[in-house]
């Protein structure tokens, strides 16, 4: 368990993903370039065996937007979306709102 002042350090945000692809020698990190509004970040997600990069473009997704940069297969990654465990076949769901949001909305 954690406190509610430990999860209030958390920060949420709405993305729009722009750009897409294969993290090259990996066929399960993608490299996702999104936009938070006022800025633009690159996030590497280990969902290459569920998602082609095409599908995912103009998206809107939750991110973790206040992790420390993290390098993964040589890519540097600057934040993590959000994804549920899909009970039946284990395969990763993005989270996204049901609306469009505005990029960089604050989720609370």
């Amino acid at each position: 368990m954690i406190s509610i002042d430990d999860f209030k350090k958390i920060e949420l945000k709405t993305a729009k993903i722009i750009q897409a692809e294969h993290v090259e020698g990996s066929e399960k990190l993608l490299k996702l370039r999104v936009t938070l509004g006022d800025e633009e970040r690159q996030i590497i997600a280990g969902i290459g065996k569920y998602y082609e990069p095409d599908d995912l473009v103009s998206k809107n997704i939750v991110v973790v937007a206040n992790l420390e940069p993290k390098t993964l297969a040589g890519e540097e990654s600057q934040g993590m979306l959000l994804a549920a465990t899909d009970l039946v076949g284990g395969e990763p769901v993005i989270i996204s709102p049901i609306k469009e949001t505005a990029a960089g909305s604050i989720i609370k």
